[in-house]
């Protein structure tokens, strides 16, 4: 029941690197490193991390755009496109 941990290699955060990318930014960006006064306020700061990530943070993969305006693009003729 719950939650269980989910490791690799001892130190191994390149097994991961894009999850870890994403951690490093909730915790220095959005103040989610810390400890919290409660799971409702946790919940309410990671809802609104999530929002703003994808709606009003530039990512330099998406060429400075944000993920929300990339994905309601329509895809170009004859692209190869991957969710991946």
């Amino acid at each position: 029941r719950g939650i269980s941990v989910s490791m690799t290699e001892v130190n191994h955060c390149y097994e991961n690197s894009q999850a870890e990318r994403l951690n490093g930014i909730l915790k220095q960006e959005y103040g989610l490193g810390r400890k919290l006064p409660s799971k409702a306020m946790a919940a309410k700061m990671v809802e609104h991390a999530i929002e703003c990530f994808n709606t009003i943070r530039p990512h330099r993969a998406l060429e400075m755009n944000y993920p929300e305006r990339v994905h309601r693009r329509p895809a170009p003729m004859g692209a190869n496109v991957s969710l991946n």
